[in-house]
């Protein structure tokens, strides 16, 4: 297809993975999202279609590695191209939000779905993805990483994780901005997902989830980010969910106006 755009969404089923589909779509690209859930993923196909997109599936097991190349690879041969690859597939334990454990009260195996799947699965996608990326000399890589970076959020390990993955994101952009392609870390703020809303919780770390943010105003500024020709000038950094949305002039579907997670949890 000519002049086509095509996405690469890990972890689209659900969340903020089938938000950035979504938000990706309404912006006319051409969208594959990954996932084990196969009737998730053709939830998120059939919204990624009606939002004016083109979406397709693959399903995978993304704590393999080699299941994770052969899906970056698979998307790059079937489309002839890879533009954008949103590492946003993740694992995260269940957590008492209302009384929160400390490091040693949980289970050592939260460090393989905390840091085996939300980083580590990252590193092994943007390493598939990076000789297709460099051999067009473009491209776009969003981490989805969060405030948790920085501020106390959850737990220890989930900390450990973003952090790495910010890192990761600087790092990466080093070995690859000679080659034209753009790598970003995506703090969305709290996220209005499915099961945050079914859990009755009204606030996460003090913050109300009545202001928490959309999913598909995840995927709206990813798309913003996408097409802006200055992108690369952000190459290694954080782009903050709720500061681009301002900045790009995009707003929630319901018009609201998110709150940046820096002024949330009191970051400069």
């Amino acid at each position: 297809m000519s002049g086509e755009r095509v996405a690469l969404v890990t972890g689209g089923s659900k969340g903020v993975g089938q938000g950035i589909a979504v938000g990706l779509a309404e912006a006319g690209w051409t969208v594959v999202v990954s996932g084990r859930d196969e009737s998730r993923l053709a939830a998120t196909v059939a919204r990624v279609d009606a939002a004016g997109g083109h979406g397709s599936a693959r399903t995978c097991h993304h704590e393999d590695d080699a299941e994770v190349a052969a899906l970056v690879r698979g998307v790059a041969e079937e489309h002839g191209r890879l533009d954008l690859l949103v590492n946003n597939v993740w694992a995260g334990p269940r957590m008492n939000h209302l009384r929160p454990e400390r490091f040693w009260e949980r289970p050592l195996s939260d460090w393989d779905s905390l840091v085996g799947i939300g980083l580590r699965a990252h590193f092994v996608a943007t390493h598939a993805a990076a000789p297709i990326l460099v051999a067009q000399g473009s491209g776009l890589v969003v981490n989805v990483s969060s405030v948790g970076a920085r501020a106390y959020l959850h737990s220890t390990l989930y900390g450990v994780g973003k952090a790495g993955l910010d890192k990761m994101t600087q790092d990466l952009a080093l070995e690859l901005g000679a080659d034209g392609v753009t790598v970003l870390s995506l703090w969305p703020g709290l996220v209005r997902t499915e099961q945050l809303l079914a859990s009755g919780l009204e606030s996460i770390a003090g913050v109300p989830v009545s202001d928490a943010e959309t999913p598909e105003l995840q995927g709206r500024v990813v798309a913003a980010l996408a097409a802006d020709p200055a992108v690369h000038g952000r190459t290694g950094t954080v782009v903050v969910t709720a500061e681009a949305a301002a900045e790009y002039g995009i707003a929630e579907p319901d018009g609201g106006v998110p709150v940046s997670p820096r002024v949330m949890f009191g970051l400069a």
